[in-house]
């Protein structure tokens, strides 16, 4: 979760900067860094949950074979 949080601190940022650099306004540049990087965030967070699942399956599948190679 402290990965996901820190993700979201810099993309809050980013979006804010490039919002307000893009079109001069503050209102702009905030409602870019509530929205979208809430948004993503989000995503991010199911998106690392999804590849841990796949990880996890990959590990399971390598020490099956390993178990069948040994029989």
């Amino acid at each position: 979760m402290n990965k996901t949080l820190s993700f979201a601190a810099l993309h809050f940022t980013v979006a804010f900067l490039l919002g307000w650099l893009f079109t001069g306004s503050w209102l702009v540049g905030g409602a870019l860094a509530l929205v979208e990087p809430a948004c993503n965030t989000v995503v991010f967070h199911f998106h690392e949950k999804v590849w841990k699942r796949i990880e996890q399956r990959r590990a399971q599948r390598a020490q099956q074979t390993a178990a069948a190679v040994m029989l």
